[in-house]
């Protein structure tokens, strides 16, 4: 894995970059000092640093797993966590979600992406401007941040979708998109099955009996499973809001449906006797009513108007037509 970057913490806030290309993990442990290092994979030089690192199997695995969810599991004497963050590439999807994997103990963190995330650019550019981290669990509370931090603008993206499509459905005129409605529950969706997991990574992480963890490190991870609750919540209700205004569209879709058949109805209960009595009189056989009155037509032609003002004034008393 390509070596993207390497500092070597303080604990006073400032960093030093390192070369770390011929180092193993027990080298860079050594000291009073934390060392971070952040791989990429797959590596564009062939440089394979996690391999000559000497962690332990278990740990490398890990890292390098081509499928990872959220979760944080404690090995030895450090921690692994599996965070996700939103994918925010040009051109991606944010709700195909990039994993960051991470290695943390005392003296040691290695994160590993196999996608650019802006929330690790973030905590890197704070580190190169020497307003790092005081120690690794410091640093691994400000990933998780910085994570919650650039989802928190997806998920208030998703909210004004909402807001707008209700507020569409309330302009009897204009049914909201349904494509855009489809839309809005697939991305919540999606967001909310790593979301929920993630909350529980983090929450596992802060309590964890490492006596290296600082009462501030726990603090802040504490903090960052709160954002991440808060942000599961409202993809939840913008998922039940989303399902209210397809119920409400499918609602409205059926009555409008009810109401066009209702009127085809009440044109055929109309037309029915008035075809029934002009089919008798057209029928070609003697003995026909009125065949050699001259008036007869329009004696007819009366007959049909009351008939039909009377299935009016029926029709209105049984509530089928509207005033």
């Amino acid at each position: 894995m390509a070596i993207r970057s390497a500092w070597k913490c303080k604990g006073d806030g400032t960093a030093v970059a390192l070369d770390v290309t011929d180092q193993t993990a027990e080298d860079l442990m050594q000291g009073d000092r934390f060392v971070w290092i952040h791989l990429e994979r797959p590596a564009a030089d062939g440089t394979d640093w996690l391999s000559q690192s000497d962690l332990s199997l278990t740990v490398r695995e890990a890292l390098d797993a081509q499928e990872t969810r959220p979760r944080s599991v404690v090995h030895g004497n450090g921690i692994l966590i599996n965070l996700r963050g939103v994918n925010l590439a040009e051109g991606a999807d944010p709700e195909d979600m990039v994993s960051l994997r991470i290695w943390v103990t005392k003296r040691l963190v290695v994160t590993v992406q196999r996608r650019p995330l802006r929330a690790v650019d973030d905590v890197l550019d704070s580190v190169s401007r020497q307003v790092g981290p005081r120690d690794s669990g410091e640093l691994v509370a400000r990933l998780a941040l910085r994570l919650a931090d650039r989802a928190e603008p997806i998920v208030a993206e998703l909210n004004e979708s909402i807001d707008d499509l209700e507020t569409e459905l309330e302009d009897l005129d204009r049914l909201p998109s349904r494509a855009e409605l489809a839309e809005v529950r697939r991305v919540s969706i999606m967001l909310r099955r790593y979301m929920f997991p993630q909350r529980d990574a983090l929450s596992t992480f802060a309590i964890e009996d490492m006596d290296w963890l600082t009462p501030l490190a726990r603090e802040r991870m504490r903090e960052a499973t709160e954002r991440v609750t808060r942000l599961s919540e409202e993809l939840d209700a913008i998922r039940d809001r989303a399902e209210v205004v397809q119920d409400q569209i499918m609602d409205m879709r059926a009555e409008a449906s009810n109401r066009q058949m209702l009127v085809l109805s009440v044109v055929a209960a109309i037309f029915l006797p008035l075809g029934l009595i002009t089919g008798l009189l057209g029928i070609n056989v003697g003995g026909v009513p009125g065949s050699d009155n001259p008036n007869a037509f329009w004696a007819v032609c009366a007959m049909l108007v009351l008939i039909t003002a009377g299935e009016y004034w029926l029709f209105r008393k049984m509530g089928l037509l509207r005033s």
